[in-house]
């Protein structure tokens, strides 16, 4: 192996260095460069996983994919946690289901939803493609109301990852069909840090998204059933564990 000093490089030139397998050594770099070499290795380990970088690239471009820091936490999670059914929120082009089913046992089940008939269309596609629409059922429709079709107390665990204003809305049913000691990962919930600053001044545009938002992170933070942490990996990300004998709520 060969060991490259750097002063300055970027993203691709990271991938290209560490898919030849040779190891990167930075003599002085900027904190972009840094987490250049983060997304390059955590991408490299993904391909080692079975990731599909086409679709992982059409996820990218159509803003539907979790950052790499936020997949590691997600994939941490579901290796703690070892769940047998997992919910999903907004499948996009089923990158991140398919991304799921890496860590998971070959018996797992994921129910993932979809508003967009082309998206699910999409979704299906590149589960078949890849063998997985045995363990993956994608579900074409408003999520706040193909919540509501769900069983009490079937999943382990949740992924939230759709529109942002409506997490607040989809919270009671996901708390309903999780199982006493679920886990719900919740992700981008920090706006870019537009979460954390006045309503007057967030941008006209934004501010339903910005006041939902503040609204649903209350509730997580305050909700009795609940134990949350809210963590800035990626766009943020809350990690909220149902408590085991709490079923009352705030809601």
């Amino acid at each position: 192996f060969n060991i490259i000093p750097l002063v300055e490089f970027d993203r691709q030139l990271a991938d290209l260095l560490w898919r030849e397998g040779r190891p990167l050594h930075i003599i002085a770099c900027t904190v972009d460069a840094v987490f250049a070499i983060i997304d390059a290795v955590i991408r490299h380990q993904d391909l080692k996983q079975g990731d599909t970088p086409a679709i992982r690239s059409k996820a990218v471009t159509d803003a539907a994919s979790c950052r790499p820091e936020a997949r590691e936490l997600l994939k941490t999670q579901l290796l703690l946690k070892k769940p047998k059914r997992v919910l999903e929120i907004g499948t996009a082009v089923g990158y991140s289901s398919i991304y799921m089913t890496g860590f998971l046992s070959e018996d797992a089940q994921i129910t993932t939803l979809e508003l967009s008939e082309e998206r699910t269309a999409e979704a299906r596609t590149n589960i078949k493609q890849l063998g997985k629409e045995m363990q993956i059922q994608v579900i074409c429709g408003d999520a706040a109301e193909t919540l509501k079709e769900l069983p009490d107390d079937t999943y382990e665990f949740a992924f939230v990852d759709a529109a942002k204003a409506q997490y607040i809305y989809y919270l009671p049913d996901v708390l309903r069909v999780l199982k006493p000691g679920g886990v719900i990962v919740s992700d981008n919930i920090l706006q870019e840090g537009e979460v954390l600053e006045s309503h007057f001044l967030v941008e006209k545009r934004n501010r339903t998204i910005h006041d939902r938002m503040r609204e649903y992170l209350y509730v997580l933070t305050h909700d009795d059933r609940l134990e949350t942490a809210i963590l800035p990996v990626g766009d943020g990300m809350a990690i909220s564990v149902v408590r085991e004998l709490c079923k009352e709520s705030v809601l």
